[in-house]
């Protein structure tokens, strides 16, 4: 018979125990490092990857409002560039390419800049509902 062990190495981490003032070195929390550092780099991960939806849907939104909603429209409109980029000369096309990657690098900083201070203040609760020393 096999038995499921449901411990894992970071439930094996001694919990802080009462510090007393005169010990010249602080013990640190492991456990409460790790799980702070899992907070960060999840909200992180959450903020970034919602920046990078909104800048690459921003641009069909706006294609879709001036085609009226129309996918038919659309769709015309962007065979119409397909058909402009493809019969275009080498080095327009090298441009282009260019102008869309600064617009989308510029458009992506400018919004994550722009959200940047809801974000801190959203990891400083979350960092401060787990931590005894702010609660």
């Amino acid at each position: 018979m096999m038995v499921l062990e449901t411990t894992t190495l970071v439930d094996r981490v001694p919990l802080p125990s009462a510090r007393r003032g005169r010990d010249k070195h602080r013990q640190v929390d492991w456990l409460a490092l790790f799980q702070g550092t899992c907070v960060v780099l999840i909200e992180a991960a959450s903020f970034a990857v919602s920046t990078l939806l909104l800048v690459l849907g921003l641009p069909l939104f706006v294609f879709l409002l001036l085609a009226g909603w129309d996918l038919t429209a659309l769709f015309t409109q962007l065979g119409n560039l397909a058909d402009h980029y493809r019969t275009a000369e080498p080095i327009a096309r090298r441009f282009f390419a260019q102008d869309l990657q600064i617009a989308f690098l510029i458009s992506a900083g400018g919004l994550a800049l722009l959200r940047l201070p809801s974000f801190l203040r959203r990891l400083d609760r979350r960092l401060s509902e787990g931590s005894p020393r702010h609660g």
